[in-house]
């Protein structure tokens, strides 16, 4: 077999894998190129079988589509080792899957399971505060994941919408996630009020973390971001609460897909943290 077959073998082989793996995403050549900050004629060739893209540029697409670099590599369809069986067979199985195989390999070698929680809520939630607390009592560690954005970005969340857009936040935030996600630590994380929105970062985190729910009514959500100092919701807008309970009415079913709910009402920190862990997987 020539070189050259092997290379358009290859090249065929990444592209039918990228194609897969953005139909699975549901999104289109140019969602995906914006993502990846490649031009959709780069893409279509890359699926196509006739680009011979670098590794750099994969690693931004496998970003892009918040899957690891190898995923996007699978094995030529002549080779018939034991390492390519394995690799076609794992690309078959859901992440629900992969999930129970890696626990059951963590367990045959006696490595400890990660564990991670995200805690989900609107601003005021109380996510800062207990977060913290239940990392030191877990021997973990917290993580707010606006502030990696803000890492990546170089520049705060509110110049990343007033310069780039939702969007352009959303691509950082499914980077975070998997990069996060790919840590063999674990965390306790604090997502953004606004993650459940997307679907393929909510998603994700219900697939590999465990999901807290801080609930709490309207008043505490605004009383607590005052008391952080920010008076923004109320000064010159006396609709704020309205929209505030508007926009909670809207979300609350999607916080409610969570594990576990706790409602913070009248509860100190220690009493939340005491009940997630209590409701936690052993």
């Amino acid at each position: 077999m020539g070189a050259k077959h092997i290379r358009n073998n290859l090249l065929k082989e990444i592209g039918d894998r990228v194609r897969a793996l953005r139909s699975e995403a549901r999104l289109t050549q140019t969602d995906l190129a914006e993502r990846a900050t490649l031009s959709p004629r780069f893409v279509a060739q890359i699926e196509a079988g006739q680009a011979n893209i670098s590794i750099l540029r994969l690693a931004e697409i496998s970003s892009a589509l918040a899957r690891p670099l190898q995923e996007l590599i699978p094995p030529p369809s002549d080779d018939n080792s034991l390492h390519a069986e394995i690799w076609r067979l794992l690309s078959r199985y859901r992440e629900e899957d992969l999930q129970e195989l890696r626990h059951w390999l963590r367990q045959r070698s006696g490595e400890p399971q990660p564990l991670f929680i995200a805690l989900v809520g609107l601003r005021g939630a109380g996510k800062s505060t207990v977060g913290p607390r239940l990392a030191k009592r877990l021997k973990t560690d917290f993580i707010e994941l606006d502030s990696l954005i803000e890492k990546a970005a170089g520049i705060s969340l509110g110049e990343i919408f007033a310069m780039h857009g939702e969007d352009y936040y959303r691509r950082l935030e499914r980077a975070a996630l998997a990069d996060l996600l790919a840590s063999a630590r674990g965390a306790v994380v604090a997502t953004g009020g606004s993650m459940v929105t997307d679907p393929e970062n909510w998603g994700l985190i219900k697939r590999r973390c465990f999901t807290v729910w801080l609930r709490a009514l309207p008043e505490e959500h605004m009383t607590r971001v005052q008391k952080q100092g920010d008076m923004r919701p109320m000064q010159g807008h006396p609709a704020a609460m309205a929209e505030l309970k508007a926009l909670l009415a809207r979300r609350d079913p999607l916080y409610g897909e969570s594990q576990l709910t706790v409602k913070t009402t009248g509860k100190a920190p220690g009493k939340v943290v005491g009940e997630i862990i209590e409701a936690m997987p052993a």
